[in-house]
């Protein structure tokens, strides 16, 4: 398995001062996926949590709908310029009698770290029709059990801490209870990991929980709660109006900017009390 962390020599300048030193730097690496022996995509992600990572993708792109759909996961052979394995490819074997996704242009895309949606063909690519619904979820969730997710996310970012570098996601139940934490330089790869754990864990559709990001709010994140059966995606910082858009169509309670005193709720907001 690759490192989380890399250590690198920097040149530190201060006013006057000069000085070099060693600074631990998050690790981004490609890792493909692959459907079959297919390639279907190509992630820049921090190593760690691969499985998770590949199932929560085909999770939230509507390939597969549980974790009996995914008959086996492993890393092929591909080998780095030290000949040891790099544990950059995933081989994904589907469950008999599921459906392999045609492999054109509107599938198979190159994502980088910072967006998933901005790799793909057209939006409406990235339309898909999930198989929960999220606005009939009857959860609600106490303002002040929102306030303390942030904190409690931070306090979990060990890579973070070290690096400065990473994004994160958690899931939590409506009363506060933590139920998983990822790191990721990848927004969406982050959200990705705690979809595929909960997927892991027999807990898709993920009715009465909480998902909360470390950064913004955008579309693409929210059609990944969307597709995973959140009712309550939560972002420290601001969302986008397509985000908007969709949680007000789909039924999810979109929350944005949230701090220790104050919150915006764009949408659904009789799930916040």
């Amino acid at each position: 398995m690759g490192h989380v962390t890399a250590r690198r020599r920097v040149t530190h300048l201060a006013g006057e001062q000069v000085s070099a030193r060693q600074e631990t730097l998050a690790v981004e690496e490609p890792l493909e996926i692959r459907l079959n022996g297919a390639p279907i995509t190509v992630t820049m992600r921090t190593p760690g949590s691969d499985f998770e990572l590949a199932q929560g993708f085909l999770l939230t792109e509507g390939i597969i709908a549980r974790r009996e759909d995914v008959q086996a996961i492993r890393y092929c052979d591909g080998r780095g310029d030290d000949g040891a394995n790099s544990y950059n490819v995933l081989d994904v074997t589907l469950a008999p009698g599921v459906e392999v996704p045609d492999l054109d242009v509107t599938r198979n895309f190159y994502t980088t770290s910072s967006c998933g949606v901005c790799g793909k063909a057209s939006l409406d690519a990235v339309r898909v029709i999930s198989r929960h619904a999220p606005g009939d979820d009857p959860v609600t969730v106490a303002a002040a059990a929102l306030r303390a997710m942030p904190d409690r996310l931070r306090d979990a970012q060990k890579v973070f801490a070290a690096t400065g570098g990473l994004h994160a996601a958690a899931l939590f139940e409506a009363d506060g209870t933590m139920l998983a934490v990822r790191e990721d330089i990848g927004r969406h790869n982050a959200v990705d990991k705690v979809i595929g754990r909960a997927l892991e864990r027999g807990r898709v559709p993920l009715s009465g929980a909480v998902l909360l990001v470390s950064g913004r709010a955008s579309f693409e994140l929210t059609q990944k709660a969307l597709m995973a059966g959140v009712p309550v995606l939560a972002a420290v910082s601001a969302p986008s109006s397509l985000a908007v858009s969709l949680a007000e169509e789909s039924g999810i309670t979109l929350v944005a900017f949230l701090r220790e005193d104050s919150m915006n709720v764009y949408s659904r907001a009789d799930r916040v009390r």
